[in-house]
């Protein structure tokens, strides 16, 4: 075997070798332009910068226009607290992006244009200027400074919060290809849960012998109350999964054989979301669609969604998440039933 893929080695050269010797006569018989015909002339400098010049302007036109036509479809209010400050930081920086962009794009594409080669025209030539060199040198390392620095304090912020009250232990258990929510019981604290103890209804792996599980409430749909601080312990079973829910400004990795978390309070209860004038226009806009498809409408809702490429029904993996009242959410958990009752 060894022998036959060297033979096929060397006769694969061969051929090659063979190749490059022909290409080489044949490139030997064209006839080689002269320098000068490759030079653009002043009339094509002339006319290339004002081409350049008019799709330049026009882009930034397209790139304003844009904003103004589809800037309706970004996400609406946060309906966490934390994603108050994850917005404010990402319109500053947006603003300080949007700010530069107006003011150098135009001038690059002026430049271009005012300077083009045309006939009698010299290029200065310019070896350094330190004023220069400074000013665009020091200015945006201060302003990335002041941005990053703000970036920083809001990330410790949100990942590091402190609550006046005790958070809300709540589970999300990812698979292939779902969700499924665990909360914790009247003491608020989750029992051990393992793959090894997958079993019938035991779905997500519940240890039958911690004490601390046996009150947990294990649920396909969540429920959360409004004002109140929760936080979410995520595991999965078999791929790495990302717990993605859009409107809590909140995305956090299911990591198989570890627990990663994330802690946030609820701002605003689904019937509030629903009432949101950005919300009612981005329905409206959503059920003429499936009007046309002859589909049923949607009414919003809180969806858990996994934002990790996990396998084939990747996107199946949606689950609803209501927020409501305090009352509303009582009442909720009293209609559950805890791990030890389905045993």
């Amino acid at each position: 075997m060894m022998t036959f893929l060297i033979i096929l080695v060397v006769a694969l050269a061969a051929v090659a070798l063979v190749q490059i010797v022909r290409i080489f006569e044949v490139s030997n018989t064209l006839t080689p332009a002269k320098e000068e015909d490759n030079r653009p002339s002043h009339k094509d400098n002339d006319i290339q910068g004002k081409i350049l010049f008019v799709l330049g302007m026009l882009f930034v036109v397209f790139s304003v226009w844009s904003i103004f036509k589809w800037g309706g479809y970004i996400l609406p209010v946060s309906a966490s607290e934390h994603g108050l400050e994850t917005d404010r930081l990402l319109w500053i920086t947006m603003a300080v992006i949007g700010f530069v962009f107006l003011i150098t794009q135009p001038l690059l594409f002026w430049f271009v244009y005012r300077f083009r080669g045309i006939k009698g025209r010299k290029a200065t030539y310019m070896e350094h200027n330190n004023k220069l060199e400074l000013l665009w040198t020091s200015v945006p390392t201060v302003v990335l400074a002041i941005i990053i620095t703000y970036g920083i304090i809001t990330w410790g912020n949100i990942m590091n919060p402190e609550f006046e009250e005790e958070p809300i232990v709540v589970e999300l258990y990812a698979k292939q290809f779902g969700w499924q929510a665990r909360i914790a019981g009247e003491d608020n604290v989750l029992g051990n849960a393992n793959v090894r103890f997958i079993e019938g209804i035991n779905s997500i792996g519940i240890d039958p012998n911690d004490l601390n599980g046996l009150d947990d409430i294990v649920t396909s749909e969540l429920m959360l109350p409004v004002g109140k601080p929760i936080l979410f312990k995520f595991r999965a079973q078999d791929v790495i999964h990302s717990a993605y829910i859009p409107h809590f400004r909140l995305q956090m990795n299911c990591v198989p054989g570890t627990v990663t978390q994330f802690a946030f309070t609820p701002n605003k209860t689904t019937a509030e979301m629903r009432r949101d004038p950005k919300v009612i226009r981005q329905i409206s806009g959503i059920n003429e669609i499936r009007e046309a498809k002859g589909e049923e409408p949607y009414e919003f809702d809180f969806v858990l969604l996994c934002n990790k490429i996990c396998g084939a029904a990747h996107y199946n993996m949606q689950m609803k998440i209501v927020v409501g009242t305090e009352e509303e959410y009582n009442q909720w958990l009293k209609e559950q039933t805890t791990f030890a009752e389905s045993l």
